[in-house]
C-alpha cells in the first residue's frame, strides 16, 4: 500500500503555518477568521495533495491556498450582505421613480459600450440571474476562470460608469 501523500504536508505543517497564518492575519485583521481560514487552508491541502497530479507541497503553494481561502470567505460575505440589503429592502419615499429609469438607460449604455465578453458575462450572471457555474457553462469556461473575468467585468462595468456620469 503506498504512503498517503498527505503525509508531506504533514512534515512541512510546523514550518509553513506560521507563514500561512500570518498572510491571512495581516489580510483580514480579525484573529479568529485567520485561524479558522488558515484551518480550512490546510483541510484543502490535503485533499489536494491526495489528487492526481497533486504538487509537492510548499510554503508558497499553501500561501496560494490560503489566497484563495481568502477569496472565497469575502465573496461569501459579500453575498450574504448583498441578501441582507435585499431583505430590507427599505425604500426613500423622497426618492424620484425618474432616477431608477435613467440610471438603467444609463446602465444600459455603459454595457453596451463593454467588450462581449465582460458584456456576456455581466448580463448572463446580472440581468438573466444565473449562477455564476451556469454563466461559466455558457461561456465555455472553467468555474475559476469566469469568476476572475466577472470581476475584471464589474469593474470595467464602474469605471465606464462613473466616467459616463462625469459632466
Amino acid at each position: 500500500m503506498a504512503p498517503d501523500p498527505a503525509l508531506g504536508l504533514l512534515e512541512l505543517y510546523d514550518e509553513a503555518l506560521p507563514h500561512v497564518y500570518g498572510y491571512l492575519l495581516a489580510r483580514c485583521h480579525d484573529r479568529p477568521l485567520a485561524e479558522d481560514l488558515t484551518a480550512e487552508t490546510f483541510l484543502a491541502a490535503v485533499t489536494a495533495t491526495r489528487k492526481p497530479d497533486a504538487p509537492d507541497p510548499t510554503t508558497a503553494w499553501l500561501i496560494g491556498v490560503a489566497r484563495h481561502k481568502l477569496a472565497d470567505h469575502w465573496r461569501r460575505l459579500e453575498r450574504e450582505q448583498r441578501g441582507l440589503r435585499l431583505l430590507d429592502n427599505t425604500t426613500d419615499d423622497t426618492t424620484d421613480p425618474w432616477d431608477h429609469t435613467l440610471d438603467a438607460i444609463r446602465a444600459k449604455a455603459v454595457l453596451a459600450q463593454l467588450g462581449p465578453h465582460h458584456r456576456a458575462a455581466l448580463t448572463l450572471r446580472y440581468l438573466d440571474g444565473l449562477p455564476v457555474a451556469h454563466v461559466a457553462e455558457h461561456l465555455g469556461r472553467t468555474l475559476h476562470a469566469t469568476e476572475a473575468l466577472l470581476v475584471r467585468a464589474r469593474a470595467a462595468f464602474r469605471n465606464s460608469y462613473r466616467e459616463e456620469g462625469s459632466p
